[in-house]
């Protein structure tokens, strides 16, 4: 379909693009989707003058447009590439403190270790608080009903409820 605009460097309805389709190897009924993905493309201008569109392509058009697609094509392969020397540059700087050596992994054992004490640390201060949890709430209802706890020992006869000394 470009051949026909590039050989006569003129305008076209849709209805006479129709007639000339099939000289190309178009089927007429498809000419309205090709001129549309061209015109999608880029590759052919239309124009709507009153009630009627025109198409159109130039030669010189699509050289122009491919130009431009070249520069910006150029432009973003060059920022990328700035990007990249960027980025190489800050992981060199990055693994400068980094090398493996003695202290370093001393330093990593270190941390190791103390991060295995602390999970462990953190896992003894839950349980802990489960049991005063539950401790509470049992010696609670306990006192509530007026009985006494028997794995609970008192020390000077003291009342685990009340805290006051029992004549007991």
């Amino acid at each position: 379909m470009l051949q026909i605009f590039y050989d006569s460097q003129d305008f076209y309805l849709l209805k006479e693009l129709e007639k000339l389709g099939p000289k190309k190897g178009v089927i007429s009924q498809s000419v309205k989707d090709v001129v549309q993905s061209l015109v999608d493309d880029d590759l052919v201008l239309k124009d709507k003058i009153g009630t009627s569109v025109y198409f159109w392509s130039l030669p010189s058009c699509a050289g122009n447009q491919l130009r431009t697609t070249y520069s910006k094509l150029e432009s973003d392969l060059s920022s990328s590439k700035k990007r990249y020397m960027e980025l190489v540059e800050q992981r060199e700087n990055l693994k400068r403190g980094r090398e493996d050596s003695d202290e370093r992994e001393a330093a990593l054992e270190e941390l190791k270790a103390v991060e295995e004490h602390h999970k462990k640390l953190k896992m003894m201060l839950l349980r802990l608080l489960m049991r005063q949890l539950t401790d509470g709430q049992t010696i609670s209802s306990l006192c509530n009903n007026g009985v006494r706890p028997l794995s609970h020992k008192q020390k000077n006869n003291s009342n685990t409820c009340t805290g006051r000394y029992d004549a007991t």
